[in-house]
């Protein structure tokens, strides 16, 4: 992570000199490479920084400890904007889906409750048999914490795990998991595999790599375009705060428009 800033000491014999190292060289490569990376990979910078520069000075080979003079990065939450999928882009991820197929219709059913109920990976993963209860059209999530919650199993949600289970599911399967390999043996499907499934329907989509997470943001942007009031979302997404779900405030345009100032010499 840090090799750049050590090679940039390197003379032109190949030696590295380190000793006359300041503050000023510190923060410089920081703020030289960290605006190249993403905010994860720029943290993973500072933090190797900082560790090599308590390291050198444990060992004496720098003049004064530096370790200090590595800035954080910074980390507001909340401070991004959700990405959801356009409709469009959900009917092609969906279509995509070769549900004359057994793996077809099983990842159809997982993509359809990602983007209606907005569930996790994990959740889906989760999932048995027994959680679902036909009569009453409820579906039970197990969801972070070990928490527990009924949410309303929509009919289209129900109609594609049904044809699943009709004609996907291996008869062979051992336990009671939805969800499960299509390659024996036939276990339970990892939350890693509901990640694939996710990856590979959106590159037949087209929309390079999305993330099952993405698609819990479309289901929420999904419920703002129909008027859902913040409180439902958080509801829907089950948000321990009602703080997680205020970033879908950001996107809701309609609401925020009134908000909205006028631009100075812009239109009236």
């Amino acid at each position: 992570m840090v090799r750049a800033f050590v090679m940039a000491r390197e003379d032109d014999e190949g030696a590295v000199d380190l000793w006359g190292l300041t503050a000023s060289d510190v923060l410089g490569f920081v703020l030289a490479e960290c605006p190249r990376r993403g905010r994860c990979s720029a943290k993973l910078v500072v933090t190797a920084l900082r560790s090599l520069l308590g390291f050198l000075h444990v060992e004496g080979l720098i003049a004064r400890p530096l370790a200090q003079a590595v800035p954080s990065v910074a980390n507001w939450r909340l401070a991004g904007l959700p990405r959801g999928l356009e409709p469009e882009q959900v009917r092609a991820l969906l279509k995509g889906c070769d549900r004359s197929r057994a793996v077809g219709r099983r990842d159809y059913a997982i993509l359809t409750l990602l983007v209606r109920l907005g569930m996790r990976r994990g959740e889906v993963a989760r999932l048995g048999l027994d959680d679902i209860d036909w009569q009453a059209g409820e579906i039970i999530v197990r969801g972070k914490g070990n928490r527990t919650e009924q949410l309303p199993l929509p009919v289209d949600v129900g109609a594609a795990v049904v044809a699943y289970l009709r004609d996907g599911r291996q008869a062979t399967t051992q336990g009671r998991s939805l969800f499960v390999r299509v390659k024996a043996p036939h276990g339970a499907l990892t939350p890693g595999g509901v990640t694939q499934v996710v990856i590979a329907a959106g590159n037949r989509a087209g929309l390079g790599d999305v993330t099952a997470h993405r698609l819990r943001h479309t289901a929420a942007s999904e419920l703002l375009r129909a008027g859902a009031p913040l409180v439902e979302i958080g509801q829907l997404l089950r948000h321990r705060t009602e703080l997680t779900t205020t970033i879908y405030a950001k996107v809701d345009r309609d609401r925020l428009r009134p908000l909205a100032r006028p631009w100075p010499g812009g239109a009236a």
